[in-house]
């Protein structure tokens, strides 16, 4: 496993050792001893999956303390645009995002700290989003920052997604009292 460094600290890219050959191919998604020797001392209680069509968006969201997450994202099938963006306000990087393309092809993972918000856009019909989180889901900790919030200035290059309820009436984030 090779764990990249972002321009965010904490925020880690991870590109998995792929095995492949005629049969198929085969990777460790998850070692817990690698992650330690690599800083990452989290454990991990739910695993969510979700099925999306092209231009659908999720996000951007977040837990507040003390039910905050972190999440190990990656693409099981199709391909994401996958955003994380720093909300925690002590941060000299508060307010900035990393995007990154995770897709069934690179088998990329993303690893999102607590004190981030995120969020992912569908690029592909039938994609397959996994992630572990370290906390359980908690409804009433919830939050959502608007996720096309001209002041984050993320490039999602699409005008109109498919959002939920929740994702129409996120939070501008001028408006935004984190609680990290």
């Amino acid at each position: 496993m090779e764990i990249i460094e972002t321009k965010i600290k904490d925020l880690l890219i991870i590109h998995p050792k792929v095995f492949a050959d005629a049969r198929g191919y085969f990777f460790e998604s998850y070692n817990e001893n690698v992650f330690k020797q690599n800083g990452i001392n989290v454990n991990f209680v739910q695993d969510n999956q979700s099925l999306s069509n092209s231009g659908v968006l999720r996000g951007l969201h977040f837990q507040a303390p003390p039910f905050d997450q972190g999440k190990l994202v990656r693409v099981i099938n199709g391909a994401v645009l996958d955003i994380a963006v720093d909300i925690r306000k002590n941060s000299s990087t508060y307010g900035e995002h990393v995007a990154i393309e995770l897709n069934e092809e690179n088998k990329t993972m993303f690893y999102i700290p607590p004190g981030f918000a995120h969020g992912f856009l569908t690029l592909k019909d039938n994609t397959i989003f996994s992630y572990k989180c370290t906390n359980l889901y908690h409804k009433a900790s919830e939050g959502t920052v608007l996720w096309n919030d001209t002041d984050l200035n993320i490039k999602w290059n699409i005008k109109d997604p498919l959002l939920s309820e929740k994702d129409l009436v996120g939070i501008p984030f001028k408006d935004f009292v984190s609680p990290f």
